[in-house]
């Protein structure tokens, strides 16, 4: 669960630039699930991923697979502890 830990710090870093955030703690609750699904679909988006053209191909890959790592983990996580399982739209 080490992608999925990461992308939940790197989210926690993010908010702590809003106060009226709040941090992401294990364990996680279907809506949390929910929040992080709709993140990485967000993440996923052609124009946020490629940085709007920004980055190169092999950037992008690395990032796409960083995202698919991710996911597979929140599904585990969310098979092991009995929630729904999100779907991503933007993750193919």
């Amino acid at each position: 669960m080490k992608n999925l830990k990461s992308y939940i710090d790197n989210r926690n870093q993010w908010n702590s630039f809003f106060p009226n955030s709040k941090q992401i703690t294990f364990p996680l609750d279907q809506n949390t699930v929910n929040d992080l699904a709709r993140s990485l679909d967000s993440d996923l988006s052609p124009e946020n991923l490629h940085c709007d053209g920004e980055i190169s191909a092999t950037q992008a890959q690395n990032k796409y697979n960083y995202y698919g790592r991710v996911i597979k983990e929140l599904d585990r996580y969310c098979a092991g502890q009995g929630l729904t399982t999100p779907i991503v739209e933007e993750y193919y």
